[in-house]
């Protein structure tokens, strides 16, 4: 009998331990599964054209870190002297977009979002008529259409964007940097490749929800393929520049321990032109699938982890955060009237009055 009885508590002792096992193997699947790669929403082939760069610090890690080869750097600033004033630090970020052993990268100065110029194949120039030597013979002439340039541009990626004004006024805020995203969103659709992708990234929440970058990119021609969360440490080096320049103490020089906007939690929307939201094999679908997408933040979400991946070289983009783009979603039916926050007037005072976004937005500090 008390053979018997041991025989039984051995039994409901190893079932508690396989039970602890299975709980324990569901608890660890919970992180797995969170803790995915983060999206990249470029390879290192692809053709890329940086908008608003600031201290170049994003474009120094695509190409240091990611290998990328085909970059085109450009900033607000008229010429180095300008730039070097705002972050003292860019000159060696600078060196590694000009190095020499990559001729295809390349840093362009002057360049406004709002007046984007088109990067295009150039038209075939027009032949030249033949001389017809002999008078009594009649030439035909034919007329043909010319040809309209194409876009190479795969990727734009604008980081960041505002106009960085120090108006108090935040209803005035909000227009402008809606005013500035829907002339970058038309400026830059010439310049994209067949299949080309948009990519905007801007921190989370208010103020930045009441600029509803989904129906601005709708009501430029464009839609939503998808977004995901911008992960800063998926690129070493890279540090959150303010459009202003550095914080610098009452003695002019670099504030040490300034706020840090990488440490801010941020999200990038992926667009296309209407139409080509099955391109570049960002997760397909089907035309009813991307309107769903558009409308319905879960949806969005389900496609972003069956998207993930792209062209092999995109990320899980499992960094999505359950809920996050439903927020998102009734922001956008919200007036322009409401108020942006303070710390998005680039105020030189330091972290309460944070300096909000980063890299130069093209439309003047």
């Amino acid at each position: 009998m008390a053979k018997g009885r041991g025989l039984l508590q051995n039994a409901v002792k190893a079932k508690q331990k396989s039970g602890n096992t299975t709980a324990t193997n569901k608890t660890s699947n919970g992180p797995q599964q969170q803790n995915q790669k983060p999206t990249i929403p470029f390879s290192p082939s692809d053709s890329i054209l940086l908008i608003g760069e600031g201290d170049l610090s994003f474009a120094a890690s695509l190409i240091t870190h990611h290998r990328c080869t085909n970059v085109t750097a450009t900033v607000l600033e008229k010429d180095l002297a300008e730039l070097s004033a705002k972050y003292p630090h860019v000159p060696a970020n600078i060196s590694v977009i000009e190095d020499p052993s990559q001729p295809n990268n390349r840093l362009l100065y002057g360049i406004d979002a709002r007046k984007l110029p088109a990067f295009t194949t150039k038209p075939p120039s027009k032949p030249k008529p033949n001389p017809n030597p002999n008078p009594n013979l009649h030439t035909c002439t034919t007329t043909t259409a010319t040809p309209t340039p194409t876009g190479t541009i795969k990727r734009i990626i604008f980081n960041f964007p505002h106009t960085g004004g120090k108006s108090t006024d935040v209803n005035r805020q909000v227009r402008h940097n809606q005013e500035l995203l829907v002339d970058f969103f038309r400026r830059a659709q010439p310049s994209l490749a067949p299949g080309g992708t948009i990519v905007v990234t801007l921190f989370e929440g208010e103020p930045y929800t009441l600029w509803n970058v989904r129906d601005l990119a709708r009501h430029a021609g464009l839609q939503v393929e998808r977004s995901f969360r911008f992960v800063a440490s998926v690129y070493p080096g890279y540090e959150h520049a303010r459009t202003l320049g550095v914080v610098r103490n009452r003695r002019g020089g670099v504030a040490v321990g300034a706020w840090r906007g990488e440490e801010r939690a941020a999200r990038s929307f992926v667009f296309v032109r209407k139409g080509e939201g099955e391109g570049d094999g960002l997760g397909g679908g089907g035309k009813g699938k991307r309107k769903r997408e558009e409308e319905s933040s879960d949806e969005e979400e389900e496609s972003e982890e069956e998207g993930g991946g792209g062209d092999g070289d995109w990320g899980d983009g499992s960094e999505e955060m359950e809920g996050e783009d439903e927020e998102e979603k009734d922001d956008d039916d919200d007036d322009d009237d409401d108020e942006e926050e303070e710390g998005d007037n680039r105020s030189e005072s330091g972290p309460e009055n944070e300096p909000g976004d980063a890299n130069p937005s093209r439309n003047g500090d």
